[in-house]
């Protein structure tokens, strides 16, 4: 009777000390198509590890430490639904962050809403996350297809192109941008005209065709949404057929690093393009994330590097400001937060829990065989996004807000 009596007493004297220790520690989830996507979400996932670090080098928050809890959503919503379900049911996790497709983001948004917890969307960029299917519990970082390209339309416009083709990868994210470019750019020039569309399985774009069908369109100008590898294989494809050589061209995403640094010498350039020209960024806040990333990684920054980085920056000054991780407070804290980012200074929008992060807009050229960008202009996302008034008609979730 004694040993069973030790053993008891050692067994719950164990699970007294699980329960003190996970008192003191905050646990972020985070789910994402690592296996996916990894050319940007590896460096995603340094740049969080970073932001863990010095948030637990300063003694964590609210006087605990920060502990990241990761899980891969194999780029299906029936997969991230299980797992959001399982880090907060299993793994008890105090928030939820991440996605990078933007239908899996809009999943894990509904999720949020009827689990009503916490969810911070990092990285995916359709405006529904934020406006149609927005809701009390959602919130997200990165400036959306809408933010960035009305950013790219003033030059689109300089263009002075009336016949536009478009080339989009087939599903939530890449849809979105292309019906948003055509609203844009028609509202500032209303004799465009958009002769051609093509959308490609994400993953699977036949470059060869679409730059036919492009060509048979007689298109002026074209707008790109690519990305990754379909992005290689277009540029490949309209180099090799002289496509690029008489069409401008804007495109979303192609200046960010992890797009651009695999074209090499074969970067068309003078495209118009968003990305993140981490070489030619000099602010202050910049230098010290930059100088950071680089003393722990012995490498540059990747646009996901500071998504990574401000997701959980974020989550650390909601938190502070919140004093506690519970849901409704993280939704006060939240709503008007403002902290600064390698960006520069942002804020959650009140209006429809957007942050005001921005985009940097430029000119692709190339230097020692390598894809850079040129002529760089920082689009600051308060400047690109509608006013409150507006998001009331976009985001039915504004009059229960």
């Amino acid at each position: 009777m004694k040993f069973y009596s030790s053993l008891m007493a050692l067994t719950l004297g164990a699970a007294v000390s699980t329960a003190a220790a996970a008192e003191d520690v905050i646990k972020i989830g985070e789910l994402n198509s690592y296996k996916a996507q990894p050319a940007f979400l590896g460096p995603y996932k340094n740049g969080m590890e970073l932001a863990i670090e010095q948030i637990n080098e300063s003694g964590g928050l609210n006087g605990k430490k920060v502990e990241l809890v990761i899980k891969d959503d194999n780029a299906t919503t029936g997969d991230a639904v299980r797992v959001a379900e399982e880090l907060i049911s299993r793994d008890q996790v105090d928030v939820l962050t991440g996605t990078f497709l933007s239908h899996i983001g809009l999943a894990v948004t509904d999720f949020a809403k009827q689990k009503e917890t916490f969810f911070l969307a990092a990285e995916p960029l359709t405006d529904k996350i934020v406006w149609e299917n927005g809701n009390r519990y959602t919130f997200r970082l990165r400036p959306s297809t809408y933010m960035q390209v009305a950013a790219l339309i003033p030059e689109a416009v300089k263009m002075n192109k009336k016949r536009w083709g478009l080339v989009y990868p087939n599903y939530e994210y890449g849809q979105s941008a292309a019906a948003t470019f055509k609203k844009l750019l028609k509202e500032a020039q209303p004799d465009v005209e958009f002769v051609a569309e093509q959308a490609a399985p994400l993953g699977k774009v036949d470059a060869g065709s679409v730059v036919q069908a492009l060509s048979d369109a007689n298109v002026e100008a074209v707008f790109n949404v690519l990305f990754a590898a379909d992005l290689a294989k277009f540029v490949r494809a309209g180099s090799q057929r002289n496509f690029f050589d008489d069409k401008p061209v804007v495109s979303l995403l192609t200046g960010e690093p992890e797009y651009l640094d695999p074209l090499g010498s074969e970067t068309p350039e003078g495209w118009v393009v968003t990305g993140y020209p981490w070489y030619a960024i000099d602010t202050p806040e910049h230098k010290a994330f930059l100088d950071a990333y680089q003393a722990k990684f012995d490498d540059y920054p990747r646009l996901g590097s500071v998504v990574g980085y401000s997701a959980i920056m974020s989550l650390a000054e909601g938190i502070k400001k919140a004093g506690s991780t519970e849901t409704e407070d993280m939704i006060k804290a939240f709503r008007g937060l403002e902290l600064m980012s390698p960006f520069g200074s942002i804020e959650y929008r009140v209006a429809d829990h957007q942050s005001t992060m921005g985009a940097y807009v430029g000119k692709l050229a190339k230097k020692d065989g390598k894809g850079i960008m040129t002529d760089i202009v920082y689009v600051d996302g308060k400047d690109v996004l509608p006013p409150a008034a507006e998001v009331k008609k976009l985001r039915p979730a504004s009059a229960s807000e």
